[in-house]
């Protein structure tokens, strides 16, 4: 049985659309995309005036080395999110099919089942944050066909174990697509998930450049599956995904000297984050630090929506997953330079009489 068995059977048969920068190969007069002959009369407008490459091949090669895959594996998106969405498209008929989640997780996942009218089932996490597969597995219906895991989890920010993930990908062969998000993985250390695509061709991976690779206003990501599945989303995946610029501040970030700028804002950020988890719990107020492998801690307050407003008073923005199943105490800090990280630290040594 092939993964596609699982797609839905009009985005199998679906002729996708052509763009007319598909059908320029070898031109240099380019009259078939009614785009304007000239740039435009503003800074850095040279060559703006063209609709870009729909999957540029620089950045899917510098993508499939950086995620030590093939070109043909790379499927550029907008941000994680694109992913999602197309994923969801292609395999879940609305009112019919699928997805299964763990929370608390991402919540786009849902957002975007919901938004295909496919089901939501949720298989919660461990209070420990743990996910046991056997329970997992147990949730999933004949009508589930895509299966998401988060690792390093996001808010609780575990990590999954790779042997977790092959056991999933194997139990779920023939029933269902793993998808396994990897935005956190730079800050984990851990193997990627993409090493278990040769042997199971119902695993997909999606990673980013959002997070450790700075480049969150570009919106650059990919996902890494088998060929057979990245030619599926390619039917359904708008014509021109990224902008030219977008595409060139992602090269540029993946090129030399940005990996080189890249490892060290990487290390300040595992340094700070080893220095946060040291200096948090023992501040007023503060109940427990989450272990993390990603660029956040995710902290359980005896007052979480005071902690919130003073840090709000002060300037200081932090995520409040209160609303998320386990969480009901708990803010989301995510780790930043050693001022920003000073100034929390200082509101919360304040404690509630501030």
């Amino acid at each position: 049985m092939s993964v596609l068995d699982l797609a839905r059977a009009e985005i199998r048969a679906l002729s996708p659309y052509s763009s007319a920068r598909m059908e320029a190969q070898g031109g240099t007069v380019l009259l078939n995309a009614n785009e304007s002959s000239r740039p435009p009369n503003i800074p850095g407008g040279d060559g703006l005036n063209r609709y870009p490459d729909p999957q540029p091949r620089a950045l899917v090669d510098a993508l499939a080395e950086l995620y030590d895959s093939g070109p043909d594996r790379i499927l550029v998106t907008r941000g994680s999110d694109e992913a999602i969405d197309l994923l969801v498209r292609a395999f879940c008929r609305a009112g019919e099919d699928a997805v299964l989640i763990s929370p608390p997780t991402f919540g786009m996942y849902a957002v975007c089942a919901r938004i295909q009218n496919a089901a939501v089932i949720e298989s919660p996490l461990e209070p420990s944050g743990a996910l046991r597969a056997d329970t997992l597995l147990a949730a999933v219906t004949p009508s589930t066909k895509l299966v998401f895991v988060c690792t390093p989890n996001n808010p609780t920010g575990n990590l999954i174990g790779h042997d977790v993930l092959a056991h999933l990908a194997r139990e779920l062969s023939g029933r269902a697509v793993l998808v396994v998000d990897e935005a956190y993985a730079e800050f984990s250390g851990a193997p990627s998930a993409t090493s278990l695509i040769d042997a199971h061709d119902n695993v997909a991976v999606l990673r980013t450049l959002s997070k450790a690779w700075s480049l969150a206003g570009a919106r650059v990501g990919a996902l890494v599956a088998r060929p057979e599945v990245i030619g599926l989303l390619r039917r359904i995946i708008p014509p021109y995904p990224l902008p030219s610029p977008c595409v060139d501040a992602a090269l540029g970030a993946l090129s030399y000297e940005g990996r080189r700028v890249q490892r060290h804002h990487l290390q300040e950020i595992l340094g700070e984050r080893a220095r946060m988890f040291a200096a948090l719990p023992g501040l007023p107020g503060v109940r427990d630090v989450l272990p993390s492998h990603a660029n956040f801690l995710t902290v359980r307050f005896d007052d979480p929506a005071g902690t919130y407003r003073r840090l709000i008073a002060a300037g200081i923005v932090v995520r409040d997953v209160t609303k998320y199943p386990g969480l009901e105490d708990a803010l989301r800090i995510t780790v930043g330079t050693g001022n920003e990280n000073d100034r929390v630290l200082a509101v919360l040594r304040a404690g509630a009489g501030a």
